[in-house]
Formats: structure tokens, C-alpha cells, sequence
């Protein structure tokens, strides 16, 4: 592995050896590799305790019929390749590569199963033939994040009739961002809006983003995710609060904390079920072989207390169709 410097590379595996050794006496003990871009939160992420559950309830134990060798960059990109050889190196069943660290994980097995939570433009970028027969070795349950783009500035345009210039803080490293940012522009040229691009590709970058939208005044902040824009989530709120800026997300989390609009699959569900990708696997099917599910059921949250913070009000129309509205 290469030097890494200073960075501190989070490598942890879920299981005590006695724990180990009496699952390994009753039966298979599953070893799966999650490998992803971001610092491992404790207590975990929404998400990944979704995925984590989402074994549980099909049968399967930390410490007792599954270990989970976890393996984080914590932002670091240029650790990826290492980290992903590593969880080859471990003969690991299964690779878990979330969005952020798919491109790793490819490059490191062509045979080892890999399974995206969330995956994104999959045909497009390469990572599937096709969403019903993916082939090679790369599967998982689709976010649709692309397709939702410009329903996202719809839904700002009915809030803010007004709606002139927005930007967007994206990150065109992730999977599927550029063709994000293709269907955003598309939209905008529809609507009449003009959009103001803020690239941060890591942390360095929020900042600068941030004071560079503060003079340059938006109407609105659209926003897509990443596991970037998901950790700087609470600075970009309480920014756009101060600057009484509406803010478009994409995920139901970031609303409740804080910001105003978010529409999208529900992003906890989704990697709940791709823990049954990852059983269907555990189990003898081929990734190639389990189609890519679309997600089809879309949530759409307004955060009214926030809205009426930054002094805007919310159209009744959205309101009534809106799946959750915080007060």
C-alpha cells in the first residue's frame, strides 16, 4: 500500500473473535467489504444503518454469521485504489462501493461482486449493459438522481415565480453528476433560469463556494448530493439560513435538518434494499443477472419553519401535495 501520509484511513472490522469462532462452528461466516469516500460517522448514517439492518432482518448477524470490513478515505480520493485492493486482498464476498468510491472498486475486481446503494446513470457511465441485464460484475438499486434534476427546479420555479438565477453546488467527480448537471441545465433553459455552477470536489472547496454565492446573490441554492455536500450539510444550512436563501435538496435528512425543499426516492430505503442484492448474491445469483430497480416512489418535504425563517411563503399547491411538511 502507498505511504498515506497523515491521513488516517478508518479501517474497521465488526466482530469480536470468540463471536467469530462460534459462528464459524454453527456455520458460513459472510465477509462483506464497505467501502466508501466519507469518515464512518458514529452513531452511523441513516443510511448505512439501513443497510446494516436491512441484513438483520434477512438473517444475517454482526459478529456472528457476518463480518463487515469497513474501509474509509475519509475524503482522501487518492486512497481508494488501496482501499479497495485491500478488501480484495480479504477475499472479501461482496465489495459495497457507495456512490463516491464506485470507480475504485471496479478498477480493483472484475470478479467480485459489487453492489451500489443508490447507483446513478449506470448504463451511461458505463457501470451497466443495461438496467435489466447489467452483466459484468456491478449491480445495485438505482436512485434516479438525473431523471429528478429538473423536476427539482420545477418545483423551486412554483415556489419562487420570481425565480431568475440559482446556483448549484455539485460535486462532477460523483457517479451521474454531469449528466445531472445536463438535465439541470436543460430545465433551465425551459424555465428561463440561469444557473451558477459551484464545483467542490473536496472540503477545501465548500468555503470558497459559499463566498462566492454570498456576492453573487442567488434567487435559490439547488444542491446535488454526495457523500461532499451530505457532511458539509449543516455549514451549507446554516449558510443559506443567514443569507435567507432557499435551498432545493435531494434528500429527505438534509430537510429535516434544516434546509427547505427536498425531492427523491427515500435514500434509507434504498440501501435497505440493497441489502437484498447483497443476500441474492450471498445466496449463488450473479450481479450481472439482478436488474437495476428504479426506484417509484418519490417524496417531496418542505421544511415550512425554515421557510418561514428565510420569509418565504410556501404555495398552497406545493403544500397539499408535499409527502411531509416539518413545522
Amino acid at each position: 500500500m502507498r505511504r498515506i501520509g497523515l491521513v488516517v484511513v478508518l479501517a474497521v472490522s465488526l466482530t469480536l473473535d470468540p463471536l467469530v469462532s462460534e459462528a464459524q462452528q454453527a456455520g458460513k461466516v459472510w465477509r462483506i467489504g464497505y467501502l466508501v469516500l466519507s469518515p464512518l460517522a458514529e452513531p452511523p448514517s441513516a443510511e448505512r444503518a439501513a443497510f446494516v439492518n436491512g441484513l438483520r432482518d434477512l438473517g444475517y448477524e454482526v459478529g456472528q454469521n457476518m463480518i463487515i470490513e469497513y474501509r474509509s478515505a475519509a475524503w482522501s480520493r487518492e486512497l481508494l485504489p488501496d482501499l479497495a485492493a485491500e478488501l480484495v486482498q480479504r477475499k472479501v464476498e461482496v465489495i459495497v462501493a457507495v456512490p463516491g468510491a464506485v470507480e475504485a472498486a471496479r478498477d480493483a475486481t472484475k470478479t467480485i461482486p459489487i453492489v451500489v446503494p443508490a447507483i446513478d446513470a449506470a448504463v451511461e457511465t458505463g457501470l451497466a449493459a443495461s438496467l435489466a441485464h447489467p452483466g459484468g460484475n456491478i449491480t445495485g438499486p438505482e436512485r434516479a438522481m438525473s431523471e429528478l434534476s429538473g423536476k427539482r427546479l420545477e418545483l423551486l420555479k412554483e415556489a419562487i415565480p420570481k425565480l431568475a438565477r440559482v446556483s448549484v453546488l455539485w460535486n462532477p467527480t460523483n457517479e451521474g453528476a454531469p449528466r445531472q448537471w445536463k438535465e439541470t441545465q436543460s430545465s433551465a433553459r425551459l424555465l428561463g433560469v440561469t444557473l451558477q455552477s459551484h464545483e467542490v470536489k473536496d472540503p477545501n472547496d465548500v468555503p470558497t463556494a459559499l463566498s462566492a454565492m454570498a456576492r453573487k446573490r442567488p434567487d435559490a441554492l439547488l444542491t446535488f448530493v454526495s457523500p461532499l455536500t451530505t457532511a458539509y450539510r449543516p455549514i451549507i444550512i446554516e449558510f443559506t439560513t443567514k443569507q435567507r436563501l432557499p435551498t432545493m435538496f435531494e434528500v429527505r435528512a438534509d430537510v429535516e435538518g434544516g434546509g427547505l425543499f427536498s425531492y427523491s426516492p427515500n435514500l434509507p430505503d434504498i440501501f435497505r434494499r440493497a441489502a437484498r442484492y447483497v443476500d441474492k448474491i450471498l445466496k449463488g445469483a450473479k450481479p450481472g443477472d439482478l436488474p437495476i430497480e428504479q426506484p417509484t416512489k418519490f417524496e417531496l418535504v418542505i421544511n415550512l419553519k425554515t421557510a418561514k425563517t428565510i420569509g418565504l411563503t410556501i404555495p398552497q399547491s406545493l403544500l397539499l401535495r408535499a409527502d411531509q411538511v416539518i413545522e
